[in-house]
């Protein structure tokens, strides 16, 4: 009955709102519900009239600079107020209404009807009631109106207001304004929040805002701050069970499966002790401490609308997979391998390209010309009906391209996603071995095999991190001039497993175009093996490259800086140093007096 209520409440309210902004005047109101407001009601004329007033009180009318023409609430025996004439107590006063009326829900509904200068008004009036901003925030956003619903939220969370009157559901709330901030570009916008809520915001909030950072963190690999931001989270929220989940992802960022396991486990026992979890919620974490790669990835799967079967069956695919075919090679001049698409490999190619409906971008390394994933749902459902296509390089090469541009930064999704294809170019390259020492970028179609190793290497970086290297290092002496920037990442790795000599050997060739991670990844190796001085000549090498670098290693508290996704930062640019900072400041962290000395050779 109370879902009855509320539909016919609001079908009166909207009703009652209309007749209000025709003048903003009571009697227009009083009139209304005689009549259309009696008709929504089920002519209930009793129930219309007693409604009138107790709305008219809590509507913000423009006139008034959206203050509320709050009328006086009559005594039993004074004349009602509705004007019929009667005493209350015969007339609104006797009528039982069936349900609550919530004292915002005009101010909800004018929010939602107002537009242009008049809801840019009605915000900035600092009049409306926090529950109103949340509920139509809402509303616009399930709605499609992204833009509307960040304008309406942004005033809930006004850093110049009183966060004391947030209401306790703001929690959905403050997220959705931030996937906003992120979904349409103003990342400052986000920040600024994200800043202000750990800065003054309620203890709840603050503990969502960094369970967010964290996460941002992951997204940008920058694994030292994200770990500080979970640090201050379980400090601020130590019972949320959302931590348990930013715990496994960090741990399994971080290369540590076994621990982010045994977190996991901690994290059941713990919170299952309590009681008072969700039966769901407790059911996933039982899972993340038997699995928490798997789980994690089953997770992700299925939380991709329209696309989870889709992917769950192209997981299977990739599962059972027959030996890749034979490619046709030839020799080249001077060592090089020659791979050409043959007429099958064509054909099937064209057979896919009719559903992907999107080619490589030629000017890139890792791009497409158009986002793939706007029609993903059919060529997903095609590939898996049409597993041949596979055997077509140039299929595997855009499959492994879109697939790590979408999950090539969740390390759980590796292996089911890109080590069975990595399992398949491995067993091309294999059947290189004999025919030459090179494969030239430019020479056949060998930049196929090349930008789907690159794909494979990128999109196995965090999740088989063993297995991604030891690619590189195969595509790496197969194009030893570098054209994917394959030396930087094969430097980093060797140096995260302690191979410092090996890492130093990579590291010891001449660049046409210095790299930062390459001139910085030999300081560290030289450090390492202790030799100090042939570091310190390492290290004005790269400080010419880039002058801020030592200063970002070295600074605890340095602000961070937003990267594009499309492009590298300059040379020689602080977003550069923040970038190399980013992803190997850990490992410097890690060789015991490397920031020291670094803080030296700067004096010096």
């Amino acid at each position: 009955m109370l879902s009855v209520w509320v539909e016919q409440l609001l079908g009166y309210a909207s009703g009652a709102l209309v007749a209000i902004r025709d003048d903003e005047h009571y009697p227009s109101l009083v009139g209304w519900a005689r009549t259309e407001g009696a008709d929504r009601l089920g002519g209930n004329l009793a129930l219309a009239q007693a409604l009138a007033p107790e709305l008219w009180s809590q509507t913000p009318l423009e006139r008034l600079d959206f203050e509320c023409e709050r009328l006086a609430r009559p005594g039993r025996n004074e004349p009602c107020w509705c004007d019929s004439g009667r005493k209350t107590k015969h007339c609104c006063g006797a009528v039982q209404v069936p349900g609550p009326v919530p004292s915002h829900l005009m101010w909800m509904l004018s929010l939602r009807e107002w537009k242009g200068d008049a809801l840019k008004a009605a915000l900035a009036s600092g009049k409306a009631p926090a529950q109103a901003l949340l509920e139509s925030g809402l509303i616009a956003a399930e709605s499609g109106q992204r833009g509307r619903a960040q304008q309406i939220l942004e005033s809930l969370f006004d850093e110049q207001g009183d966060w004391s009157r947030l209401p306790d559901q703001a929690e959905p709330a403050f997220e959705l304004l931030i996937d906003l901030y992120q979904e349409r570009g103003f990342l400052r916008k986000r920040e600024a929040l994200l800043d202000a809520v750990l800065d003054r915001g309620p203890l709840f909030l603050r503990g969502v805002a960094l369970e967010r950072l964290c996460l941002l963190h992951l997204d940008n690999d920058d694994l030292a701050s994200a770990r500080e931001a979970f640090v201050r989270a379980q400090q601020a929220l130590p019972d949320s069970p959302t931590l348990a989940y930013i715990e496994a992802m960090l741990l399994l960022h971080e290369g540590q499966e076994e621990e982010a396991s045994q977190r996991a486990r901690f994290w059941f026992r713990r919170l299952a002790r309590q009681g008072d979890m969700d039966p769901e919620q407790l059911e996933f974490l039982g899972e993340l401490a038997e699995n928490p790669g798997a789980t994690l990835a089953e997770q992700m799967v299925n939380s991709e609308e329209n696309l989870a079967g889709p992917l769950v069956a192209l997981q299977s695919l990739l599962a059972e997979l027959p030996t890749a075919p034979v490619l046709g090679v030839t020799q080249g001049e001077a060592g090089a391998i020659v791979y050409t698409s043959s007429a099958r490999e064509d054909t099937l190619y064209a057979a896919w390209q009719a559903h992907f409906q999107t080619r490589v971008d030629e000017e890139t390394v890792l791009g497409f010309e158009a986002d793939p994933w706007v029609e993903a749902e059919g060529w997903l459902s095609e590939l898996c009906a049409n597993p041949e296509w596979l055997d077509s390089p140039r299929v595997h090469q855009d499959l492994a391209l879109a697939l790590t541009s979408r999950f090539g930064s969740l390390p759980w999704m590796a292996p089911s996603l890109f080590e069975p294809l990595a399992e398949r170019l491995e067993r091309w390259l294999t059947q290189l071995d004999g025919q030459g020492q090179r494969l030239p970028w430019d020479d056949g179609d060998n930049a196929v095999l090349l930008r789907s190793g690159l794909a494979l290497v990128v999109g196995m970086e965090r999740g088989a991190r063993e297995r991604s290297r030891r690619l590189a290092e195969r595509l790496l002496a197969l194009d030893p001039e570098d054209s994917l920037g394959l030396r930087e990442l094969v430097l980093d790795q060797l140096l995260r497993e302690g191979r410092n000599a090996q890492a130093l050997e990579v590291s010891d060739v001449p660049m046409e175009t210095p790299l930062l991670g390459v001139l910085m990844g030999r300081v560290l190796a030289l450090l390492r093996l202790e030799r100090f001085d042939e570091a310190a000549e390492a290290l004005k090498a790269a400080m010419a490259v880039n002058g801020h670098v030592v200063a970002m290693l070295c600074d605890e508290k340095v602000r961070p800086m937003a990267l594009p996704s499309d492009q590298a930062p300059p040379s020689g640019s602080r977003a550069e140093a923040w970038q190399y900072r980013t992803l190997m400041r850990d490992q410097w962290t890690a060789t015991h007096g490397a920031l020291a000395w670094l803080l030296e050779q700067r004096k010096g």
